[in-house]
This record gives structure tokens, C-alpha cells and sequence, in this order.
């Protein structure tokens, strides 16, 4: 009650500082609106700022934990990609091997068909050819004794 009459009394003139009860006064008052600042805006702030912070830090750690999963699916996919190409590649040259084998086979195949043709085309023409050649040989032997017969009546 002392300090509200020192408050209330008459501010004497003059004095670069004037000491009176208006500076504990004031310094309450600062520590009251500091208190009810403290109270009313800063903790809910302060709360506010501390759980997006804390969301934020949650959200990096999952961040960088997908990222760890994402790369990690990445390496096993390129891994399977991999093998699968492989496995590609020798399907790949067993199918070839196996179409220059049915090539070869069918190569094989003709050229035996072609020498079993070309062996019975030849024995054939050979048959006709003795066939004709004993033809002839009969023939000639007629047309001989025919000569020889009308030399030896004409003379």
C-alpha cells in the first residue's frame, strides 16, 4: 500500500533519474504481462513448435527409412532384372544351338535324299543304257547278219 502512495503522490521536477515508486511498479508489471505472455501465447507456442518438430523429425526418420527400403527393393529388382537377363541370353544361345542342330539335321537330310535320288537316277540310267546298248547290240547283230546275207546271195 506504501508503493501506491509513493505512486500517487506529486513527481517532483527536475533529476536526470527520479526515483520513485513507478520503477518497481513498472518492473512488476513487466513481470506480470511476461508471466501471462508466458502462459497464454509462449507454452502454446513453444508446444506447437516442439510437436512439428517432433512430426518433422518422425517424418525424416520414415523418410530416410523408405529411401533405405526403396533402394534396397531397387538392388533386388536390378538383381532379378539381371539374372533374368542371363537366363535370357542362354535361352537365347540353347535356341540358336538348337536351330543350327534342325538346320545341320535337315542339311543332312537333303543331301542323303539328293545322293538317294542322284544313285537311283544313275542306276536307272544305267539300266536304260545297258537295256539300249543290248537293244542296239541285238539290232546290230541283225543288221549285220542281214549285210553278211545279201553279200553272200549276191555273189
Amino acid at each position: 500500500m506504501t508503493w501506491l502512495l509513493f505512486a500517487e503522490a506529486g513527481v517532483p521536477e527536475g533529476g536526470l533519474f527520479d526515483l520513485d515508486a513507478t520503477l518497481p511498479l513498472m518492473a512488476v508489471q513487466v513481470v506480470l504481462l511476461t508471466y501471462i505472455l508466458n502462459s497464454l501465447f509462449f507454452r502454446p507456442v513453444s508446444k506447437v513448435v516442439e510437436d512439428r518438430e517432433g512430426y518433422i523429425s518422425t517424418s525424416r526418420a520414415d523418410a530416410k527409412q523408405k529411401l533405405a527400403q526403396v533402394e534396397k527393393l531397387e538392388a533386388d529388382l536390378s538383381e532379378q532384372l539381371k539374372g533374368a537377363r542371363q537366363a535370357a541370353q542362354s535361352v537365347i544361345v540353347a535356341a540358336e544351338k538348337e536351330v543350327d542342330n534342325l538346320y545341320r539335321e535337315a542339311l543332312a537330310q537333303a543331301e542323303a535324299e539328293a545322293n538317294r535320288t542322284k544313285e537311283e537316277s544313275r542306276r536307272a540310267i544305267d539300266a536304260e543304257s545297258e537295256s539300249a546298248r543290248t537293244k542296239l547290240q541285238g539290232q546290230v547283230d541283225q543288221l549285220s547278219n542281214k549285210i553278211i546275207d545279201r553279200l553272200l546271195s549276191a555273189r
